[in-house]
Order: structure tokens, then sequence, then C-alpha cells
């Protein structure tokens, strides 16, 4: 039985070195998972390992390496793997908080899901592509929409920040900075909370908002609009207290500050 080509084959291919290409995808996908979910068996890890011709294993230690890089990391004495490449480096100092590049290059990690829409954009006209270039503008924001809520959720451990309610169905990946206002926020984690649906839908509407030091404030519009009871147990008694802050990509002072000033009625 002649083995030798088939072993010089595999033993070739287990040394290839990452493409540019593998790594920006890889670099998308450790944006979007927590760090302690970032391992071989890890659903998200296989299929970006499979999409990129990497073993689950290969991108599980990637993930590390780049995490080993990351400042928030770093103050917390993660070490990564020990081998971070020259290339490794580079793709972090190019592409890390380059959110449209990333988004761009991110693959599926969860269901598609109509919740991970921006409340402004979600009662859009439903009409028909014309071209190409609307269709490619479409399939964008799309991935955009799914790159920034699957960061924002990961950051925050998969946890509204205000009640701690852990159901997917029920959460959101709100923007701070509304979509609209500003399209360079758009896919930037740092101006998302992970909320649930109905405190989404208050720091949507300017409702709700947080103080410069991440304390829920709630606007005395909500006591006059909601039944006792949910104001009471939803609101009133989470006024005052700070929330849970996520793993990485905290919330920036500057946009909360707008939110503050433009959105929320006091």
């Amino acid at each position: 039985m002649q083995v030798g080509p088939p072993c010089v084959t595999l033993h070739t291919m287990a040394r290839q070195g990452w493409t540019r290409d593998q790594l920006v995808k890889t670099l998308a996908l450790y944006c979007q998972i927590p760090f302690g979910r970032m391992h071989k068996s890890n659903p998200a890890v296989v299929a970006v390992a499979n999409a990129i011709d990497r073993t689950p294993s290969a991108v599980a230690y990637k993930l590390g390496n780049f995490a080993s890089l990351d400042p928030y990391h770093r103050q917390r004495g993660i070490a990564g793997m020990g081998n971070t490449s020259a290339a490794d480096r580079a793709i972090w100092a190019e592409f890390f908080g380059k959110w449209d590049v990333l988004a761009d290059n991110s693959i599926a990690v969860e269901p598609a899901d109509a919740t991970s829409a921006p409340a402004r954009t979600r009662s859009a006209p439903r009409t028909a592509p014309t071209g190409p270039t609307v269709v490619q503008r479409g399939t964008a924001q799309r991935r955009g929409q799914s790159f920034f809520r699957a960061a924002v959720i990961a950051a925050h451990d998969g946890k509204c920040c205000i009640t701690g309610i852990s159901s997917q169905a029920l959460l959101r990946a709100s923007h701070i900075v509304p979509w609209s206002h500003d399209p360079a926020l758009r896919l930037d984690p740092r101006n998302g909370l992970c909320l649930n649906a109905l405190h989404d839908a208050a720091f949507d509407r300017g409702l709700i908002t947080l103080s410069d030091r991440f304390v829920l404030q709630v606007s005395k519009r909500v006591k006059a609009e909601v039944p006792a009871p949910i104001y009471r147990e939803m609101f009133a008694s989470r006024a005052g207290q700070s929330i849970t802050m996520p793993e990485r990509f905290a919330p920036s002072p500057e946009m909360l500050e707008y939110h503050r000033r433009e959105v929320f009625v006091a």
C-alpha cells in the first residue's frame, strides 16, 4: 500500500502559513464571541474553520493569540498562546477597530434574526431590488447588522446589562447614537448596549438613558405611560443602579453623552 504521498500532502498542508484573508476573518470572529467560548468545539469556531479551510483547533489557537494582543485582556494578564506571529500583530494593528472591514469579512455565526435590524430600519418600505448595487448594499447592511449584534451581545456575555436576562430571543443590540445619525458609528460595538426588548424600546425612544457613570436614569414619562406593577419592577426598582459592564467594548462616554443630550426625554 502506497501511503507516502498522502502523508506528505497532509504534512505540507499542516505547515501552510495563514493567509491575510484567513487572519482577517478570524479577527472578525474574535470580535463576535466571548473570550470564554473561544474553543474548538464552539459551533461558531467550527463554522469559520470550515469556511477558511483551517481546523477548529487552529482557529481557536489563533483567537487566543488575538486575545493576547487585546489591551483589555493584556490588563487582565492574558498571555495568549505564546506564539503570536508578526502576521497576527500586523493584522491586529491594521484592522482592529475598522468595523466595516471586519463586518464585510465576518462569517455568520448565528441564524439570521430579524431582531438584529436597527429599530429605525425595521419599517422601511418593502420595495423590490432594482439592480446589483441595491442587492449588494442590502447584503452588506445585513452583514453589518449581524456583526454589530454578535459583537455587542458577546461583549455582554449574552446578558441584558440592566436585568441579566439571557434569553437570546429577548435580547437586542441597542445603538447609543442612533443608526440614522452617524454612519461611521453604526457598526462600532462601543456604540452598543445589550438590552432586553422592553428596555431596548425605552432606550431607543429616550425613555431611559445612562449617566456618565453608567447608572440607569428613567424619564418621568415612563411612570405616566406604563402600568404601575411593570413600572415598579422594570424601571423604578432599577433606576439609580449601575449596569453590568461588558467584558470589552465598554460603552463610549461621548456616545452616552450624546444620547442624554439629544435622545433622552427627562
